[in-house]
């Protein structure tokens, strides 16, 4: 399905830099990865605004969940694709993300979380599961910013699983604002949570042409307007990665 003038001008907004080898989007949050029953635009439909003059559409080589923001790569060549996708496999990729998270700073504030995760089914949805039986999964995270409802932490991934953060932090007890699917809350402190309090503020890999690339995405003006909301201090993204 060919893009409206509106929907090319959208994705194209939506470029934190580009190069012959790939395009760095900040996505929003409610914008689907790929598409699906019910989804009518997703950034992998948005890609055909860049396809070269013989039809070829750069490819998405990560996802991140239909309501967390922030920084997320697609690849404009099969080579580069190739490249970056062998990049994530082998985490030599490195990943910073911003949550704000319910019930105040995690004890200790700064820490690590090594809990497997396996797929499971709870009323009706799909999540994942700390479980001795499922994928290793390690999450480093640190507190910049607590009150006591809630914290702002920097959270770092070294796997990839699905909802791996999402998880993890609902299995220390202190689930990101915004989840209910993980029991995060959409109140805190009698602040109204609009959205999953999830960024992906910085991405560092290895570039297609050599040498490494970092990418960062300002937090959107609802992250910021919560946190500030809950006295929560929001350091500049280049401050902390």
């Amino acid at each position: 399905m060919a893009l409206t003038p509106d929907q090319t001008a959208f994705a194209r907004s939506l470029v934190i830099e580009e190069d012959d080898a790939l395009i760095a989007f900040n996505k929003p949050s409610g914008l689907p990865v790929q598409g699906g029953s019910g989804v009518s635009v997703s950034l992998e439909h948005l890609l055909a605004a860049f396809a070269k003059s013989n039809g070829k559409v750069p490819r998405l080589v990560h996802r991140l969940d239909r309501e967390t923001s922030g920084v997320i790569v697609a690849a404009r060549t099969k080579p580069a694709a190739a490249f970056l996708s062998a990049a994530f496999a082998g985490r030599d990729v490195n990943k910073t993300y911003l949550a704000i998270v319910c019930g105040g700073a995690p004890s200790p504030p700064e820490g690590a979380v090594s809990l497997a995760l396996r797929k499971a089914s709870r009323r009706g949805l799909d999540i994942m599961e700390a479980h001795a039986d499922g994928q290793a999964a390690l999450t480093r995270y640190r507190t910049l910013s607590a009150s006591p409802e809630a914290a702002l932490l920097d959270l770092a991934p070294e796997t990839g699983r699905m909802h791996q953060l999402r998880a993890h932090m609902a299995a220390i007890g202190r689930p990101i604002a915004g989840d209910g699917k993980y029991g995060g809350l959409y109140r805190l402190g009698g602040v109204e949570i609009s959205r999953l309090m999830l960024h992906a503020a910085a991405l560092e890999l290895p570039h297609p042409n050599g040498g490494r690339r970092r990418f960062s995405a300002l937090l959107p003006p609802a992250f910021l307007e919560a946190a500030r909301s809950l006295g929560l201090e929001t350091p500049e993204v280049e401050d902390i990665c």
